[in-house]
């Protein structure tokens, strides 16, 4: 299949793209587009240019056109467009949107904005020649492909993560969304028996399994044995959801138990002055580091320098970090939340805490903190296994693109 010429083109559409905590949309895409299919990105919301940190990151942004950037009046445009242009089709999507919005804690207004997009994405679509649309994520890309798709856009799909589109599904309009999708993604089976919650048994069918995954830079690279040193390392957005304040608590409980240590976080978010004021309030600036967020590069090597990852997490999908240090050979302490246990497997690759559980948090870390290196060795080496033959960015980046090629043949022969 030639480069120039391929079978079909899709559009990639994400809230904000790219963003240092997507790098696993960016690994999806490089597989689609080397698995044959050429890729259009599309995001919602533009990134600054100062949040990115990544070098093939900023390659991605100068290649992401983004609806916003033309303001209220690029979206006021294309919404009367389309309502002159598709007065029908128009009508069925804004009863759609006014509908979703009813149900929503953001409103009929959001909804509208979410339409205006619609209209805007697509006439992009239009314009690229793109034949069909995959959003990632189950929340307002999701809901921007449907109204699309409602005002004469292509076919679409999404990938559902978790654990936003689990807490609130009649909100997000998620039956809805999955019905008129042609397929629908899950990063876990956990995620795949939630959508099969949502939707009849006769659409069970157009749900579909396929992996967040990492590429060679992970499978690939030279292995090292877990340090002597005690140190462990928590990457991730900062906020609520990932229980980084229970793991300052943890850490405090092992101070004064004596216990020597050094964590590090990686990532920032809403909650950094709160972690940053816990960990004054009980005197850990020496042993507790906030590093911010780091390119991929920095992430290997602090998860390198560790003994495990610690995730705490309260809610969840699957998170990618998780795989990421399996691949580096760094076993994992986190919680029995959503997809986590598909990977984290006790006394296997790792430990596993029930989530909120500040006791069982502190018996974990003190295990992996007086573990000898061998155990902890024998633990990475079991993960990297689990994570080559699960999480694959290329092998899976292909088995999506095979679903896009299969719902373009089945178009054909209609």
């Amino acid at each position: 299949m030639s480069a120039s010429a391929p079978a079909l083109r899709v559009g990639y559409l994400v809230n904000r793209y790219p963003a240092v905590s997507h790098t696993f949309i960016r690994r999806e895409i490089a597989g689609v587009e080397a698995s044959g299919v050429e890729v259009k990105r599309y995001s919602v919301r533009p990134t600054d240019a100062s949040e990115i940190v990544d070098e093939a990151d900023r390659a991605e942004r100068e290649k992401t056109a983004v609806l916003l950037r033309g303001g209220v009046l690029g979206l006021l445009g294309a919404l009367i467009l389309s309502a002159l242009g598709r007065p029908f089709r128009f009508l069925r999507a804004l009863g759609q949107a006014w509908s979703i919005g009813g149900r929503s804690d953001r409103g009929r207004l959001r909804h509208l904005a979410y339409l205006a997009e619609a209209c805007l994405l697509r006439r992009w679509l239009a314009r690229d020649a793109v034949t069909h649309l995959h959003a990632h994520f189950g929340t307002n890309p999701a809901t921007v492909a449907y109204l699309c798709r409602l005002l004469g856009g292509p076919p679409y799909s999404f990938t559902v993560h978790g654990p936003e589109e689990f807490d609130r599904p009649e909100a997000l309009g998620l039956r809805e969304k999955i019905r008129h999708a042609e397929f629908v993604v899950a990063i876990s089976d956990y995620g795949r028996s939630q959508l099969m919650r949502w939707t009849q048994t006769s659409s069970w069918a157009k749900l579909h399994g396929v992996r967040c995954g990492v590429d060679a830079e992970f499978l690939d690279g030279v292995r090292t044995p877990a340090p002597e040193r005690p140190r462990l390392v928590c990457v991730g957005r900062l906020c609520e959801d990932k229980g980084q304040l229970l793991l300052v608590d943890a850490a405090g409980r092992l101070s004064r138990e004596g216990i020597s240590f050094e964590l590090v976080f990686v990532g920032d978010g809403g909650l950094r002055p709160e972690i940053e004021a816990k960990i004054r309030s009980l005197g850990l600036e020496g042993k507790i580091q906030v590093r911010g967020w780091m390119d991929g590069a920095g992430v290997r090597r602090e998860v390198a320098d560790a003994r495990a990852l610690v995730l705490p997490s309260f809610a969840e999908g699957l998170p990618v970090v998780i795989m990421e240090a399996l691949a580096l050979g760094r076993p994992v302490i986190s919680t029995y939340v959503a997809g986590i246990p598909e990977l984290v497997r006790p006394g296997v690759t790792g430990w596993l805490v029930p989530a909120g559980s500040i006791d069982a948090l502190v018996d974990s870390i003190r295990e992996v903190l007086q573990a000898p290196r061998e155990r902890l060795d024998a633990l990475g080496r079991a993960g990297q296994e689990a994570v080559k033959a699960r999480h694959d960015a290329k092998k899976e980046s292909a088995r999506l693109a095979e679903l896009f090629r299969l719902g373009a043949g089945s178009r054909e022969a209609r």
